[in-house]
């Protein structure tokens, strides 16, 4: 399902138990959400990757005309993670912004909305490809990466994990997704991807796409043998093994 028509349902699902899947990154537990973000609960940290707000006013600023509704689209949805959660802690974990000038244009509105939401929380902008430079009159603070609670969040995913010993990852960057077949259809959608000790996120923005779990630059951020993909559905999480998929 498209995000911008998510954007416009999610006051309909509601109790932080709907429609989740219950997983173990590095041995911590994490609640994979179909709205699109992971919840910590031990720590009540709320996760999200790749925002990309501002999309349709950077593709404006270079003549390509969007429809200017991803920004206020994609915070509703996140919105709605907060209420249902309540986290102490909001991780975002970069390309917030989809570029540099991204956090400087955005609307007093729109500010405002986000000052709402983290109000009375931490807020933690990673910085992104997209948006190394952080954020600009936002609350919150920013970081390149951040380790916490026996976890590390960056961006992009670093190569080598698999077999190191290393602790835990969670990521963003490559936005993954992942397709299955069902009675001889083919059915593509975004994915938590993991092997138990690396966590690749999927974007959040309503306007970002997704590459496939097969795709090269996924190759060697996981043990294929453990990966799963915990598909985002219409009204639940669907977590299929790799070795079961297609495409």
């Amino acid at each position: 399902m498209h995000r911008l028509g998510l954007a416009a349902r999610t006051a309909q699902m509601s109790g932080p138990a709907a429609g989740t899947q219950e997983i173990s990154v590095n041995g911590i537990a994490a609640i994979c959400d179909p709205l699109g973000g992971l919840y910590l609960p031990d720590t009540r940290v709320l996760v999200v990757s790749d925002l990309h707000l501002e999309k349709g006013s950077a593709f404006a600023r270079r003549g390509m005309m969007l429809p200017p509704y991803d920004t206020i689209a994609t915070l509703k949805i996140l919105s709605a993670m907060i209420a249902r959660y309540d986290p102490f802690c909001v991780i975002s974990l970069g390309d917030n912004f989809h570029d540099r000038k991204g956090s400087q244009h955005l609307s007093a509105d729109l500010r405002g909305l986000i000052g709402d939401m983290a109000r009375g929380r931490e807020w933690i902008w990673i910085n992104g490809n997209h948006d190394p430079d952080g954020t600009v009159d936002l609350p919150g603070s920013c970081a390149d990466e951040l380790d916490h609670g026996g976890l590390v969040f960056r961006h992009e995913p670093r190569a080598g994990l698999v077999g190191s010993g290393i602790r835990g990852e969670i990521a963003g960057h490559l936005h993954p997704a992942a397709t299955v077949r069902r009675r001889e259809k083919s059915v593509r959608r975004a994915c938590f991807a993991t092997d138990g000790q690396r966590l690749v996120m999927p974007a959040f923005g309503v306007l970002a796409g997704g590459l496939d779990l097969g795709h090269k630059a996924m190759h060697g951020l996981f043990d294929r043998d453990r990966l799963v993909a915990h598909l985002l559905g219409r009204e639940r999480i669907y977590s299929v093994r790799y070795l079961s998929l297609i495409g």
